[in-house]
């Protein structure tokens, strides 16, 4: 039986989660999370085999929870079930260690199968994010470009793009205020951006803010 920790805001969505595991023998919710910290806390105590995480997550984004993770419990099958699409998050997300990544929206048999996957050390990548990283490997020019940054230049990117300081990006990632800046001059330098503001109206276009 594949023990599963379920780590999402809305405990509605929690609840329908569970109903679909409960139809089979091979799922166990064994714990729920509400915020960021708490799915942290999950992870630490090692309780289950495979971590549900939402993005948008109170207290710490999921992308934040998921790097952490990633540094205590690099084993962790870590799978992303979100209400964004694919092309907003997904190749980032592998990048930063995600071993799968689901729309809320889908079907329950392949969330099961998802599930399973990433339960045997596999990476779960279903078609449409299979066709994003298809097209990542053509370097095509009309890819986005926050999927070009690597995974601490995309929490600084998402950080500054809310309006929030270099001081308190560094107080928040535990980085020196001179790290952040120089991560802060290569996402501006790979996404061709002159100011914050541009990198603001990037993202709002694109609609990578909550």
């Amino acid at each position: 039986m594949i023990r599963v920790a379920i780590c999402d805001d809305h405990q509605i969505v929690r609840a329908g989660f569970k109903q679909i595991f409960s139809s089979s023998d091979d799922f166990d919710v064994v714990a729920e999370a509400g915020t960021g910290r708490e799915a942290l806390d999950i992870a630490r105590r090692e309780i289950c085999d495979v971590l549900l995480l939402d993005i948008a997550m109170p207290d710490q984004s999921g992308i934040d929870t998921l790097r952490t993770i990633r540094q205590g419990q690099p084993d962790l099958p870590v799978l992303i079930l979100s209400g964004y699409p694919a092309q907003q998050y997904a190749l980032n997300l592998f990048k930063m260690g995600a071993n799968g990544y689901l729309n809320k929206e889908c079907e329950a048999d392949e969330l099961m199968t998802a599930v399973r996957t990433v339960y045997q050390g596999r990476r779960y990548v279903s078609s449409q994010v299979g066709e994003l990283l298809a097209q990542s490997f053509d370097r095509d020019p009309n890819t986005a470009l926050h999927t070009e940054l690597s995974d601490r230049e995309f929490q600084v990117f998402l950080r500054l793009a809310r309006g929030a300081t270099v001081s308190d990006i560094g107080v928040a990632l535990s980085l020196s205020i001179k790290t952040v800046s120089t991560y802060r001059t290569r996402i501006m330098e790979k996404m061709g951006m002159q100011s914050n503001s541009d990198l603001t109206y990037y993202a709002m276009k694109n609609n990578l803010l909550d």
